[in-house]
């Protein structure tokens, strides 16, 4: 087993997550490459040596631009804000470097368009973050799903609601600000995200956009709080998509059902250890919806425990993220979910808001 040193940029919350999970991948995964935490930078020095302490990497560096020029640093990961992405991603190409990205792919569509073209021109593996489709349960349904085991798809409702931001009297922060810390940016690239790895493309969406609190503590807020968008897939499905940060008692309310001409799927990852299936073909006295609880026979569950019912968590989603990402570079070529599936996120969202601006439906352009 050969090492790699690991550059994170970001120490907040989510690089909290990846340096704690490239911490333990090895270790769970048996991976071939074993993370070496090299370098991590953040906003300011004094704040990257406060992670390095608290998150037990080698180095702290002055800025980004250090950590992805060092030679020590064989991978980069980035955890910042989505206005920093392009130019992290454009050094990191330059240089030859393979790249994990946090959703959203950048600050807007156009930033997406050219971290895709910048990483596939430069042939470097490239990986965005989607943590939540990865659990146990939603593994499972895909290949479901795919296997055609509740038939054709009719029918997809899927949410990403929580209530962070339900209290308008609450502080202001860099949420509140910029299109892609709003919903939109923030929540929604979750649910798109699942609904094209169960269901496949979106053809067109009709959506509606709002900011529901106008100001917060005391600050104007320039982003959306809710969304919700009818949609058409590609292969002919019906679908409506929720997103929300003020759904008021809604923590964790990454939900979707999905009906198909043989039966159904339901998951709600406040449960997310759990996966509720119909099968239609039951017999008749037995038909209805049966919990199925996660365990060793469902994808990426046994190398975290071997006792069914038992659970993963959160954390276990982004190692399992650092797994594939490893394997990307051991195979030298990149692994879904790539820049390019960030984009094809992107682009729904796009239409989303053409079609908000517009009053109606819209298509989607493929990435």
């Amino acid at each position: 087993m050969s090492g790699i040193g690991i550059g994170l940029i970001g120490g907040g919350y989510m690089g909290k997550a990846h340096a704690v999970a490239h911490a333990a991948v090895a270790s769970v995964f048996g991976t071939a490459l074993r993370p070496r935490l090299e370098m991590i930078a953040a906003t300011s020095p004094e704040s990257a040596e406060r992670h390095r302490a608290a998150l037990g990497f080698a180095r702290a560096a002055r800025d980004w631009h250090e950590l992805v020029e060092d030679p020590g640093v064989e991978a980069v990961i980035i955890a910042s804000p989505p206005d920093t992405h392009l130019e992290i991603t454009r050094a990191a190409c330059a240089l030859g470097k393979p790249v994990f990205c946090e959703k959203p792919l950048g600050a807007s569509l156009a930033d997406g368009e050219a971290m895709v073209a910048d990483a596939e021109s430069a042939g470097i593996v490239n990986m965005i973050g989607f943590n939540y489709i990865r659990t146990p349960a939603s593994q499972f349904a895909r290949q479901l799903v795919a296997g055609g085991e509740i038939g054709d798809i009719t029918w997809f409702r899927g949410e990403h609601t929580e209530d962070f931001f339900a209290d308008p009297h609450g502080p202001a922060s860099w949420r509140s600000q910029g299109a892609a810390n709003g919903t939109m940016g923030d929540l929604a690239p979750h649910m798109i995200n699942a609904a094209l790895a169960l269901i496949g493309p979106i053809a067109s969406v009709m959506a509606e956009i709002e900011t529901v609190h106008a100001t917060r503590g005391g600050a104007p807020v320039t982003n959306d709080d809710q969304a919700q968008m009818m949609c058409r897939f590609g292969n002919g499905a019906m679908g409506h998509l929720f997103f929300s940060r003020v759904a008021t008692g809604r923590k964790m309310g990454y939900a979707y059902e999905i009906t198909g001409t043989r039966g159904a799927i339901r998951f709600d990852q406040e449960d997310q250890n759990a996966l509720w299936l119909y099968r239609a073909n039951d017999p008749e006295a037995e038909r209805g919806f049966r919990k199925i609880l996660t365990g060793p026979a469902h994808p990426d569950y046994l190398p975290f425990c071997q006792g069914p019912g038992h659970g993963t968590g959160y954390q276990d989603q982004i190692i399992i993220e650092a797994r594939d990402f490893l394997a990307a570079i051991s195979e030298g070529r990149s692994r879904w979910p790539t820049f390019r599936d960030g984009l094809a996120v992107s682009r729904v969202a796009e239409a989303a808001r053409r079609s908000h601006a517009q009053g109606r439906w819209q298509d989607v352009h493929p990435a």
